[in-house]
């Protein structure tokens, strides 16, 4: 299986509801690490997993969606928990539905895997893993 990952990162404001939260069911901010690794069993025509260039692009556009915005406050999250873990998830469905429309190019179509992971700190992430 080949791979390749770019990175980029969010920053965001959320709070949580739930006791398990602690001091986090404050608003509070977070900037992310992400990571988007495309995996595929045979490289392309080109010799590629996929365009670095467009996966860079796709991951930014998909981040900026999310980024200097209180996730508290988008009627996409409206009662939602926005852990990390379902951020990851996120990201890595947003970024599937633009491989599916051809965003990174008909290269990408024989990508088989997505992986998206969201760096909290330097001792803690999450990772979501799908299909494509």
């Amino acid at each position: 299986m080949f791979s390749i990952t770019v990175r980029d990162h969010v920053m965001i404001a959320h709070s949580f509801r739930g006791a398990v939260f602690g001091p986090a069911q404050r608003l509070h901010g977070a900037t992310y690490v992400v990571d988007a690794t495309f995996r595929r069993p045979e490289l392309d025509a080109d010799n590629l997993v996929v365009d670095i260039g467009l996966a860079t692009r796709e991951l930014a556009a998909v981040l900026g969606e999310l980024n200097y915005r209180n996730l508290d406050e988008e009627p996409a999250f409206a009662g939602v928990n926005t852990s990390t873990e379902f951020l990851a998830r996120v990201v890595a469905d947003r970024l599937a539905d633009r491989i599916a429309a051809g965003a990174l190019g008909e290269g990408a179509r024989g990508l088989t895997a997505l992986e998206v992971t969201l760096r909290e700190s330097h001792v803690a992430w999450a990772t979501y893993e799908r299909g494509l």
